[in-house]
């Protein structure tokens, strides 16, 4: 068995909404998300998603603390050879972050396979979520901050 390790960022903007991704992933399937992608060889979890957030989003991000390191067992929903790692840290913008605001819809454009908003706090919650640990880490948000 082999390790996918996956690194997302959390971003709550000063007007308490959080940064989603929504995403169309393999076999065209639609998710929504937090930020961030895989793990290369030779780089840290913070440089990994710094990276991704520089190369998906076109944005500089600092990384402001540790939110969640997935504490189970998850085997990969996409190759049942790997296990999955997840780790959430909380991101802060390097310059203004400027994503529509919506009340929890995903949006799902025809030309783009990933587009980002932002979600009020009073409509975000881990049903807001589509994969299992993203949901999680949800949920230790919102405890965290509720």
């Amino acid at each position: 068995m082999a390790f996918n390790i996956r690194v997302y960022g959390v971003l709550v903007n000063d007007n308490k909404q959080v940064l989603v991704s929504d995403e169309r992933i393999l076999n065209n399937d639609e998710v929504t998300k937090f930020p961030g992608g895989g793990l290369e060889l030779g780089e840290g979890p913070v440089d990994c998603l710094v990276r991704e957030c520089r190369e998906e989003m076109n944005a500089e991000v600092k990384v402001t603390g540790h939110l969640y390191t997935t504490d189970f067992f998850q085997q990969s929903a996409f190759n049942e050879q790997h296990q999955l790692i997840s780790i959430y840290y909380l991101l802060a913008p390097v310059t203004p972050l400027m994503y529509p605001v919506s009340n929890g819809a995903p949006v799902f454009p025809d030309h783009v396979s990933e587009n980002f908003r932002f979600i009020d706090w009073d409509y975000f919650s881990p049903g807001t979520m589509t994969l299992p640990v993203d949901k999680i880490a949800a949920q230790v948000l919102k405890e965290k901050y509720g």
